[in-house]
């Protein structure tokens, strides 16, 4: 049997610079723009254990090299009694795109969710992301609700 190309694991201080090239890779994707700070806040609350705000990567097995980041928000919700896991942002590094790292990423964050008793993992991307769905459709098919944001 071969060995798994992709290891999940939690991310560390010494994955900084390339969740950052990955995190600037993913703002891009999106279109988007954030302040210098706002991004070093994401990494501070990432890496800290006393923040409901998670993050995993993707590692290559082989090289170490980071593959693909998912940061997390694990919360209380009004439904249930247990917790609920916003997948927040999930992005694999277009090069490393085909080797199951986004796949790992996710079932990785939905056996945490039974391992430790959560009641969701949930995640929203655009409706135009046809590559990205044609994964989620393999976990579970959409659910039909529609994102309205008030920006603040």
């Amino acid at each position: 049997m071969l060995a798994p190309a992709v290891h999940i694991r939690p991310v560390v201080p010494a994955d900084e610079t390339s969740w950052r090239e990955l995190w600037a890779a993913y703002l891009a994707f999106y279109h988007a723009a954030l302040p210098q700070a706002t991004t070093d806040s994401a990494w501070d609350r990432i890496i800290r254990a006393d923040t409901a705000i998670g993050g995993i990567v993707a590692e290559d097995t082989a090289t170490g090299a980071i593959l693909g980041i998912a940061n997390y928000v694990l919360h209380p919700f009004t439904w249930s009694e247990l917790p609920a896991c916003l997948l927040h942002d999930l992005f694999v590094a277009p090069a490393a795109r085909g080797r199951g790292a986004g796949r790992a990423l996710i079932q990785h964050l939905i056996d945490r969710a039974r391992k430790e008793g959560w009641a969701r993992v949930y995640w929203v991307t655009r409706e135009d992301n046809v590559t990205a769905r044609t994964l989620y459709d393999c976990f579970t098919p959409a659910d039909g609700f529609i994102r309205y944001t008030v920006k603040i």
